[in-house]
């Protein structure tokens, strides 16, 4: 990807709008604790086709937006690994597109994200709700690959070092074939493929536009 598409910005430990988003996942979190009910029926990204019997409203369009900001409230880990890759990966990525670039190209693979979700419940008959910021989380990976293609990154596992262009191919195949196989049960991996997706495309439409 080429860089001259963004504009570099100053190099605070937290931009702006990671800043932003950290609080505002935050402040999400607390509220699902208070009203877990509430929130994941009006705010989790609930399927285009519910099976009989579904005990959630059907979708309503905010929710795209709105279960990006929504986690597992049974595990501190989703929302704390969801968070950390925001920080690690995304403050890069908000230096060189600007707070304004980088909060529309979270958006939209939030989005994005919801969408394939949405459109492969209904190929395969889900009927669960969604939440998460992983689909944002994902489009910032493939960025991050794009920008910094030759930047050594260490995996957890298995904890060896390659470089980020590798680490987002290498992620983009495992979230495939886990969706496709089914073997990985409620994990939203055509989320995280659709995140991907929708970012890949939205900088090249930027790269164009500049051209």
């Amino acid at each position: 990807m080429n860089q001259q598409i963004f504009s570099r910005q100053s190099n605070s430990a937290i931009p702006d709008v990671i800043f932003i988003l950290l609080i505002a996942n935050g402040l999400v979190f607390a509220l699902q604790q208070f009203m877990p009910g509430l929130m994941m029926r009006m705010f989790a990204l609930q399927p285009l086709v519910s099976p009989p019997g579904y005990q959630f409203p059907p979708f309503l369009p905010w929710q795209l937006v709105t279960y990006g900001f929504m986690h597992d409230t049974r595990s501190w880990m989703h929302i704390i690994f969801n968070m950390l890759m925001l920080w690690m990966f995304g403050r890069d990525i908000e230096r060189l597109m600007g707070a304004r670039r980088f909060l529309t190209y979270y958006l939209v693979c939030v989005v994005g994200a919801g969408i394939v979700q949405l459109l492969a419940g209904v190929l395969q008959g889900w009927g669960v709700p969604t939440v998460g910021a992983s689909g944002g989380v994902f489009g910032i990976f493939l960025a991050y690959g794009m920008a910094f293609p030759n930047r050594r990154i260490m995996l957890m596992f298995p904890p060896i070092p390659m470089p980020a262009k590798y680490f987002v191919i290498l992620l983009g195949l495992f979230e495939l074939t886990m969706g496709y196989t089914g073997a990985s049960p409620g994990i939203a991996n055509f989320a995280h493929l659709g995140g991907m997706v929708f970012g890949f495309a939205l900088i090249k439409y930027w790269a164009r536009q500049r051209r």
